[in-house]
Parts: structure tokens; C-alpha cells; sequence
């Protein structure tokens, strides 16, 4: 999963070194293996997907490269900090973590604009005035215009589809400009036409050259932006394939990841699985 980086101000975007690496890494929980054995490395602008079905080890993956999770085996490396030879706690403003786990801590019954504008400073619940900081309010909207909910600004995000509350939830995330993002299913719950609608604005999100590094992960083939070149297949928390996409979305591969056979294609950049008759 090699790209060559795109040279930008920002330091670790601008460094050939790997945005995260693991090496051999395992995670077990009451005798049970969540991970076992998995290496992956994920380079700037290198975009992965992983994918795999329920059970497979996708959010504990993701839960490591947000550095809350650590391995219990193996080695993992996030941002040039390998864990357990630096203080995590210092990256964690430069990695952005969309899912909608997170929603119980946030206050839905705020507007946009104002709860995406507390998140750059860190917070869930935004106080009286936050808005009146000029700095603060241009950065929230310039993170709700970036994926096409700038007209949501003033909206309660209560009273929001969930397309739209996605939209707020990636905003959040993007306003503290990190350096990576991991999107946890961010299709889960769309209908056919908010499911295109979010991943045009994904897709454009990707091809920003000054945009963070992209760990996505997804149940399903349908869901890939174009631009996302690499993917990882995991299943029972062991790695199927890795590597380019061309290579690894495979119909040998990904019948193997999710236990079905399956016949994989590609029309117009966008991937499709369907069940063998």
C-alpha cells in the first residue's frame, strides 16, 4: 500500500513515512482473538479501505489507528509515534474518528454550526456564544461547506436526516484539520439516494490534495469512492488480502472474506459483489 506522498505544508503529509504502520499486531479479549497477526501500512494519501463482515475485526482496527486501543501484540505506529514509545495522547487532535457510536456524547439538540464549531476546540457541547469567536465560526462553516451541508448550519441536528446528520458528523471531525480519518461505515442507514449523495462529497474529499489520509471502513463493495486504491479484507480478525485494490477486491478474495461466493466487478470505477448462481 505504497503511494507517493503529495508534498504540502503540513509536516507529516509532506513526509515519506507511513501514517500508520502495524506490524504482527494482535488484539485478544477473553480468550477470544479480536486481530491476530496484522500488518498493514498505510502511506499519505493512501487511502484504504477495509472491508469484511460482521465480526471480522474492522472497528477494532480502526479503535488502534485512533490510538485509544492498544494491541496486545505486535507493533503499531500512528503519525511517527509507535505506541509505548511516545505519549498518544498528543496525536489524538490530528486523527479525525467519524461513527455513529459517538452520537451519545455529542448535543444533538444544538445546531451545526455551533456543535461542529466546539469540536475544533475539542468539546461536545457547545456553550452560549461560541459563534461570536469570527475565527472559530469561519472554520466551522468552511468544514460544513466541504462536505455539502453548508445550508444545515442553523439547523437542529435532531431534526436532521441521516444523511445529513452524517454530513455534520464529518464535519466535525474535519474542522480540527487532521491528518488522518477514519470513517467507521459512514453509509450505514442511506437510502439509495443519500448513500450517493455522501459519497460524491467523500469522493471529493479524497481528491483533495490538502485532505487528510482516509482509513474507511465498509461492509460493502458498492460503498468504494474510485479513488480509494487500497483495501484490506479481514475476516474472524485474520487478513484475507491486502494491497491495491485491483488486486485485492477479487471474487476468489472477497468470497473468501465474507464466506459466500461471489462474483466481483468493476463499471465506471465503482465496484459491485453479487452472489454466484
Amino acid at each position: 500500500m505504497h503511494v507517493l506522498p503529495r508534498p504540502t505544508d503540513r509536516d507529516v503529509r509532506g513526509s515519506a513515512g507511513a501514517v500508520a504502520e502495524l506490524a504482527g499486531v494482535g488484539v485478544r479479549r477473553s480468550g477470544s482473538d479480536l486481530l491476530r497477526d496484522v500488518s498493514v501500512q498505510v502511506d499519505n494519501r493512501g487511502h484504504l479501505a477495509v472491508l469484511g463482515p460482521n465480526g471480522a475485526g474492522k472497528t477494532t482496527l480502526l479503535r488502534i489507528l485512533s490510538t485509544y486501543l492498544f494491541p496486545t501484540s505486535g507493533t503499531a505506529a500512528v503519525l511517527g509515534t509507535t505506541f509505548g514509545r511516545g505519549d498518544l495522547r498528543e496525536l489524538r487532535h490530528r486523527i479525525g474518528f467519524v461513527s455513529v457510536g459517538l452520537d451519545p456524547l455529542t448535543h444533538e439538540r444544538a445546531a451545526a454550526l455551533p456543535l461542529v464549531a466546539v469540536a475544533r476546540r475539542g468539546g461536545l457541547w457547545p456553550p452560549p456564544g461560541i459563534l461570536d469567536d469570527a475565527g472559530l465560526r469561519a472554520a466551522a462553516e468552511a468544514a460544513l461547506a466541504r462536505v455539502g451541508a453548508g445550508h444545515l448550519a442553523d439547523r437542529r441536528v435532531d431534526t436532521l436526516s441521516q444523511g445529513e446528520r452524517q454530513r455534520v458528523r464529518i464535519a466535525r471531525a474535519l474542522v480540527t484539520e487532521p491528518d488522518l480519518l477514519l470513517l467507521d461505515e459512514p453509509f450505514a442507514g442511506l437510502d439509495l439516494g443519500g448513500r450517493e449523495a455522501l459519497l460524491a462529497d467523500v469522493e471529493r474529499l479524497l481528491a483533495d490534495p490538502d485532505g487528510p489520509t482516509v482509513v474507511m471502513v465498509s461492509h460493502h463493495l458498492e460503498e468504494l469512492p474510485p479513488t480509494i486504491r487500497s483495501a484490506l479484507l479481514l475476516r474472524a480478525g485474520r487478513v484475507v488480502a491486502a494491497g491495491a485494490t485491483d488486486e485485492v477486491l477479487t471474487g476468489e478474495a472477497v468470497s473468501a472474506a465474507f464466506g459466500v461466493g461471489l462474483d466481483v466487478r468493476r463499471v465506471g470505477g465503482r465496484w459491485t459483489a453479487t452472489a454466484r448462481l
